[in-house]
């Protein structure tokens, strides 16, 4: 296969401290990133996950807390203090937009500023004006990918991967499949540029 799946939501953390690595392993490696988007609640609710904020505060601390921090230091990805303050809000616009961007050109530009944004500038994804603002900034015409972005299409193949990742056993955001090889979270990003050089043993799903 030429290409890496990327399971994810336009404003996940983790997907964040990891995108750049991530571009640079896929560039290296000549593979095309397909973005697949998708709704997270949907997916953690599919998967029988804890969503994010019933977990205990002791978790969300930790994983939200300090893993982040240690993160952003060691991937000199740079984040505010604390959740951003639009966390909550409605992101499948955005969502929409990257996959639009992807049918017009590619998404891994706008993917990393959406992110970006998000977790550096306290951005709201929700905003249209900012999204159109973003999506200029990644040298896109903002209008054709709107345009593509409200498209019943489009929201079809937004729930197409929500149903995809449901399928697959993806849990959380973000996660990668390399030749159908499955790895969560963007602290595998060193063993999916092992596994694109010398793929593991063994088989996903197991059965």
């Amino acid at each position: 296969m030429s290409f890496i799946e990327y399971f994810y939501v336009p404003h996940s953390a983790y997907a964040y401290l990891g995108s750049s690595k991530f571009l640079e392993i896929a560039k290296a490696a000549k593979r095309e990133i397909v973005h697949r988007p998708f709704n997270f609640e949907a997916v953690v609710a599919g998967s029988g996950s804890t969503p994010t904020r019933e977990r205990t505060n002791e978790h969300r601390n930790y994983f939200f807390g300090r893993e982040i921090q240690r993160w952003s230091e060691y991937r000199n990805a740079p984040v505010l203090e604390g959740m951003p303050s639009h966390h909550w809000n409605d992101v499948t616009q955005a969502a929409c937009c990257i996959i639009a961007a992807q049918t017009l050109a590619s998404a891994d530009h706008l993917s990393h500023i959406f992110l970006e944004a998000h977790w550096r500038d306290n951005g709201d994804l929700a905003d249209q004006a900012l999204i159109l603002e973003l999506i200029k900034s990644a040298g896109l015409n903002p209008e054709e990918v709107m345009e593509l972005a409200n498209a019943p299409a489009t929201r079809l193949q937004y729930e197409a991967n929500t149903e995809e990742a449901i399928s697959r056993s993806v849990f959380g955001s973000p996660t990668y499949f390399v030749d159908g090889d499955m790895f969560y979270g963007q602290d595998r990003l060193e063993m999916i540029e092992r596994a694109l050089i010398q793929p593991f043993r063994g088989k996903w799903p197991p059965n």
